[in-house]
């Protein structure tokens, strides 16, 4: 065999791996309630024994309360589902979230780097937006029971346009365990810190801007 017959079937192989990956395995059962109490570190969480389950592990309360947008400087909160309060979701390759946004209230610039995110609007009138790795803003304002899609791993955010009234959000993402990161705060407020020099020129900003943006971020 040749070389370029040889790095073709690589190159094939590969390509169809990454077409069969995914961001959560598919469960081998109905279901596999988290057994929030086991000791076991896993990726997800050891199943309880389905004899135990109850119809209470599959629902929850945990999205009927606002949350309290004065926690951040931002004005917003998120509360999301969990293992903890809805363990029938382990294993499921969802997750489900209340986003309250205080008015004038942002969501800022994140990615989920696990999960794509669907965003239906309850309350209020939010601004939305992404932006692809053509660097294109993809942007739409959404009244109640409009919706908008985000895209794995890019980032968005959520801006209520009213200066005064809150706005609701639920979110569902494509993933167990999404995870988020707040682009600003990952560039500024890290542990330990990014050197100032490499935020200077990766912003164009100066010395004195680095330092105001970090203690604004509580970096």
């Amino acid at each position: 065999m040749n070389t370029s017959s040889l790095f073709l079937q690589i190159f094939l192989s590969l390509t169809l791996l990454t077409g069969l990956a995914k961001p959560d395995p598919d469960p081998l059962q109905d279901y596999c309630i988290a057994d929030t109490k086991s000791p076991l570190y896993l990726n997800g969480a050891p199943c309880l024994n389905p004899i135990l389950a109850l119809s209470s592990h599959f629902t929850t309360s945990a999205l009927a309360k606002p949350g309290d947008t004065k926690a951040n400087v931002f004005g917003f909160s998120v509360t999301l589902t969990t293992l903890a309060n809805l363990p029938g979701i382990n294993t499921m390759g969802i997750t489900m979230a209340r986003v309250d946004i205080a008015g004038n209230g942002l969501v800022p610039p994140h990615s989920h780097p696990r999960a794509s995110e669907v965003t239906i609007c309850l309350q209020g009138v939010i601004l939305v937006g992404f932006v692809d790795t053509s660097n294109h803003l993809f942007t739409q304002r959404l009244e109640p029971g409009d919706s908008f899609v985000f895209p794995k791993g890019l980032i968005h955010f959520l801006y209520n346009t009213d200066l005064r009234k809150p706005a609701l959000a639920i979110s569902g993402l494509s993933s167990q365990n999404p995870g988020a990161q707040i682009a600003s705060r990952a560039a500024f407020a890290s542990s330990p810190p990014i050197p100032d020099v490499v935020l200077e020129k990766a912003f164009q900003i100066s010395p004195q801007d680095v330092a105001k943006i970090r203690k604004n971020l509580g970096g």
